[in-house]
């Protein structure tokens, strides 16, 4: 199965946001959303710290061949 990529991450978090909001949604399908949204969104922090890092690695790469010229 293909991982997810951050945007469709996103997109899932809204779409659980909008079954969290229908009012006729059960209290038990509340919490099982609601566990899947956290469970969903730690998933894109952890995407995001990895573009973070990955931009770091970048630009430190970038600096030091500024740094020899």
């Amino acid at each position: 199965m293909k991982a997810k990529s951050f945007e469709e991450k996103l997109e899932y978090s809204k779409e659980l946001l909008e079954k969290l909001m229908n009012p006729e949604i059960t209290l038990e399908e509340s919490v099982k959303v609601y566990e899947e949204g956290l469970k969903n969104i730690k998933e894109a922090q952890i995407l995001i710290e990895k573009a973070k890092t990955k931009i770091t690695v970048i630009d430190q790469k970038n600096q030091n061949i500024g740094d020899n010229n």
